[in-house]
């Protein structure tokens, strides 16, 4: 049977890292497009904490405008669906009136009635 013992995979050794110069020559070369700075939302103009507090500003009034958005809807459907029950309760009530009024002119007024048919 074969060995269960495993062999061990050598690796290459680690480059040395970049020096503090490199690094930043890299960032001062980069596009100010480059997906790093995009992402992270870096940029080295001045003002960047204004326009990060700005940008949470901006946020926060997204968001309370999302939830004043989110309350007045909710009230709208609950409106509409007062405004619903309440038309078809005068609907009814229409009926009903119109049943009633019928029921008192046939006792009021059975000739009347009988005259205007024919």
């Amino acid at each position: 049977m074969g060995s269960k013992a495993k062999k061990r995979v050598v690796l290459p050794t680690r480059p040395a890292p970049p020096a503090v110069e490199q690094i930043l020559e890299d960032v001062r070369g980069a596009p100010p497009d480059d997906p790093v700075f995009i992402a992270l939302g870096l940029d080295d103009s001045p003002g960047l904490s204004q326009r990060a507090e700005d940008t949470e500003a901006q946020q926060e009034q997204l968001y309370q405008q999302s939830r004043a958005y989110v309350a007045m809807n909710q009230r709208l459907q609950q409106a509409g669906d007062g405004l619903k029950q309440k038309c078809e309760d005068l609907w009814r009530a229409g009926e009903e009136l119109e049943r009633d009024v019928g029921q008192v002119k046939q006792v009021a007024l059975p000739g009347a009635t009988a005259a205007s048919l024919g």
